[in-house]
């Protein structure tokens, strides 16, 4: 199983990293500092780019993986965050406003 940084360092370090793309990062809702799923809200420039989610897969890997409402429905991604918050009262909601998201999006689910 792979080892996994506790919820409350990993927010801050994914804040750290939209902060040195050129962003900012804000936590909307303040989950279990060790424990919780992260729900990440990403946009760029305001505008929803993405919903992504840190999810244990079946090889007992985490990954992170693009949940919930499609590109540009921020009020679809608001009712899937309240649905994420009810579901798991210790969840993160990071949202994090990142030049560039599609970049960051698509390094962040890589596999590789």
């Amino acid at each position: 199983m792979d080892a996994r940084l506790a919820p409350g360092i990993e927010v801050s370090a994914l804040i750290r990293r939209a902060e040195a793309l050129g962003g900012f990062g804000m936590v909307l809702h303040k989950g279990d500092p060790d424990r919780g799923t992260i729900l990440l809200v990403v946009t760029e420039r305001g505008v929803h780019a993405a919903l992504l989610e840190r999810r244990l897969l079946q090889d007992w890997t985490y990954r992170w993986t693009v949940v919930g409402a499609p590109d540009g429905d921020s009020r679809g991604a608001a009712q899937d965050v309240a649905r994420a918050r009810i579901n798991d009262p210790d969840c993160w909601v990071l949202e994090l406003d990142i030049p560039s998201s599609e970049r960051f999006i698509a390094e962040t689910t890589s596999t590789s």
